[in-house]
């Protein structure tokens, strides 16, 4: 989860993995999409591999890459395990404050 949360924390890889979510992607096609160097977008594709949040696949000499969904639904769960936490909280502290708010003298 760490790496995933890692490689998910740069705005360039989120865009990547923007761009492979509904198709499939060549290394080529994804670099033409950015202004930056070829070694850079490689950089960017190693790193959400190795984190599991895009899977890669040789057709020839390409290699194409698609997003890993399933990781991303893991990365959801975790993310919303903290939301809802921080949502129970939130509740009882508004119940809390309506209890006393009800024992105040008028």
């Amino acid at each position: 989860m760490e790496e995933m949360l890692k490689a998910l924390a740069d705005p360039r890889r989120q865009q990547i993995l923007r761009l492979v979510w509904n198709a499939e992607h060549a290394a080529g096609e994804v670099a033409a999409q950015f202004e930056i160097s070829r070694p850079a977008v490689s950089k960017h594709l190693r790193v959400l591999r190795e984190a599991g949040l895009i899977a890669e696949r040789r057709n020839g000499t390409q290699r194409l890459y698609r997003a890993r969904r399933q990781s991303l639904e893991d990365v959801r769960r975790f993310v919303e395990s903290f939301w809802d936490d921080g949502l129970a909280a939130v509740k009882r502290a508004s119940e809390a404050d309506a209890r006393a708010r009800r024992n105040l003298p008028r």
